[in-house]
């Protein structure tokens, strides 16, 4: 069909499928390095999501009805409320366009981009992304091959695993409590082997995916249901090798594979403001998204766990802290 109005034909809805892939966290963020982030916005080579860390809970100011600094609806992160004028007020109208207040940090522009631009929270510990823990069968936990009921173990900081066995009389991925890591890691450095790690929480996760290699995972998996003879141990290593296979094939559409490691978070991305909108009501009263209020429970518990970390508080306190984070 073709548009008269316009004299072109219009652009094709069809399509055949969507591609979903895990965002590392450099597309999240970004570049770390301030003057690698300018040199690639300048040339214009800017493609990573967030425009900027939030890092207040709050989301508007309800005496001014302005949207908080560095909160949920920062205007220097997501862009003006109104257009063609940033926060304070000292540039207003489409000349100042794409100009940046130096008192304020708001760019001048349309107040649309606040349905585009994001943000992301820096979280103190990493994380396990609930999708890929939960969902069953677990991705995470058939890739390193350990039950739903360990890994939420390990996740939830009840039990330590075996990440390297060392010269020690443990196997990989094997659960320890608090005292046989206790007595084990003793040993360790008693016979000076400097080879024994077991760590707990997101973090011995992440450890583990990382040392995955899952092409010759894939190639091992293969050649053990060719000549397994246990329909149940047969059955297992199809479901991982689905797994495997999904993570290789993430990389057929030209773009890098997805990074199984990927699944455990150290940065997590905030959608737009404007989809996640505050609704004013009678009397003064806001009714506001879910996801709000699920942003301002992560942001709290993150900057309290920060805290923690930086007054050197009890392992015990800072265990229980990064549990609720997980949750």
């Amino acid at each position: 069909m073709i548009d008269f109005r316009s004299g072109r034909e219009p652009k094709s809805s069809s399509f055949d499928y969507i591609s979903i892939r895990i965002a590392s966290p450099e597309e999240i963020r970004g570049p770390r390095d301030p003057k690698e982030r300018e040199r690639l916005e300048l040339q214009g080579q800017r493609a990573w999501w967030s425009w900027g860390e939030v890092t207040k809970p709050e989301t508007i100011n309800y005496r001014s009805f302005k949207p908080e600094k560095d909160g949920l609806f920062c205007e220097r992160i997501f862009g003006p409320v109104k257009d063609w004028e940033c926060h304070c007020g000292k540039y207003k109208r489409i000349r100042y366009r794409g100009v940046i207040c130096d008192r304020c940090g708001v760019e001048v522009t349309l107040s649309k981009v606040r349905r585009e631009r994001m943000g992301h929270i820096e979280l103190s510990v990493p994380v396990a992304h609930i999708w890929f823990f939960k969902t069953l069968p677990s991705p995470m936990g058939n890739l390193i091959n350990i039950t739903l009921r360990d890994l939420e173990r390990v996740i939830y900081y009840s039990s330590y695993i075996v990440i390297e066995p060392g010269q020690q009389e443990v196997e990989e991925n094997q659960l320890l409590d608090e005292e046989e890591y206790l007595t084990l890691r003793a040993k360790a450095r008693e016979e000076g082997d400097n080879g024994f790690q077991a760590d707990i929480g997101a973090p011995a996760v992440r450890k583990l995916l990382d040392k995955l290699d899952i092409r010759s995972l894939a190639e091992t998996l293969r050649a053990g249901v060719a000549t397994e003879t246990s329909q149940h141990r047969k059955k297992q290593m199809l479901k991982r090798l689905k797994i495997v296979d999904a993570f290789l094939s993430s990389g057929d559409s030209g773009d890098l594979p997805n990074d199984p490691a990927w699944m455990i978070l150290d940065v997590i991305p905030v959608i737009p403001p404007d989809l996640r909108p505050l609704v004013p009501l009678d009397g003064g009263r806001f009714a506001t998204s879910d996801l709000n209020d699920l942003y301002r429970r992560v942001i709290n518990r993150n900057n309290r766990l920060t805290k923690l970390i930086q007054h050197k508080a009890p392992e015990v306190i800072l265990r229980n802290e990064k549990r609720m984070l997980q949750e």
